[in-house]
Parts: C-alpha cells; structure tokens; sequence
C-alpha cells in the first residue's frame, strides 16, 4: 500500500513555539484548500510557518502567513507562496470558533499539518496568549520534572 491509500497520519510539520507561546485550550482537524503545485510543496516538507494565524471573514476560516515555497520544476503555472488558504471546516464548527474568538480573546493557530489519508490537514488550535511569568512557569515544571526522572533513573541503578 502506497502512503495516500492507508489510514495513516504522516506529520509533515508542527508548530513547538505555538505551545510555548499559547495555551491550547482545544484543537480542530480542518482540511485546507490547496492548488497541486502547493501539495508538491507540502509533499516535499518545503513549508514555513513561524506567525501563522487564522481568522474568520464572513463565514470561511482563512489561514495567513503561512509561506508555502514554490516548486521548482512546476513551469509558468506556480502558485503564490504568500496567498491565504482556505480552511475547510463544518458550520457549526466556524460558528462556535466565531463566538470564542470575538467574546473571549481567542486565536486560531496552527499546531501542525499532516497527511491524513492522502490529504493535508491542519490541526488548528483554540489559543489564548501565556504572559511571561505563565512561561517560566512551564519551564520550572519541565526543570522540575526532569530532575525528579533523573534522580528516579539512578535510583534503579
């Protein structure tokens, strides 16, 4: 079986700064609208997305900043790299998105992309932005955590 007729999730990219700057308070699987020569790029892992951000314009979800490089061996039909794309998402799903982002102060964010069946998807998460002391925070608990595996693993041995 070829990677495009499983069922399996091939990781093409994710977003650690995305977790490190934001709290994730959940996540959706959206499907993106993409041109061929744009999934040849993603094929080849040829993305960059350091501030990419979605938003909502009149009922569709559009993800910015995401650069997708240009393929070299597609001629004079090459997409643009910085275009915005499409999200493809339920109804209902952009209504409650719709509702936490302009009541509660909520970004969309892109957490990773995948290959899912042959297709691209976009785990895109529901994030509020951590101040800097939430930050270190996270960073003595990793610390933390580290130190107590550490001395649990010489305790074995």
């Amino acid at each position: 079986m070829s990677e495009g007729e499983g069922g399996g999730v091939k990781i093409i990219a994710t977003n650690r700064r995305a977790r490190h700057d934001y709290a994730v308070d959940d996540s959706y699987e959206c499907g993106i609208e993409l041109l061929g020569t744009e999934v040849k790029s993603f094929r080849d892992g040829k993305i960059s997305f350091p501030d990419a951000w979605a938003e909502i314009i009149s009922g569709e979800v559009w993800l910015r900043s995401l650069r997708i490089a240009e393929n070299p061996f597609s001629s004079i039909f090459n997409h643009d790299p910085d275009r915005k794309k499409r999200l493809l998402l339920h109804r209902e799903e952009i209504k409650r998105l719709t509702r936490k982002v302009d009541e509660k102060g909520y970004t969309l964010i892109p957490l990773s992309f995948y290959f899912k069946k042959g297709r691209v998807k976009v785990e895109l998460g529901l994030c509020k932005g951590k101040k800097s002391y939430d930050k270190r925070a996270d960073i003595r608990e990793r610390d933390i955590s580290r130190e107590v595996s550490r001395e649990f693993r010489q305790r074995l041995h």
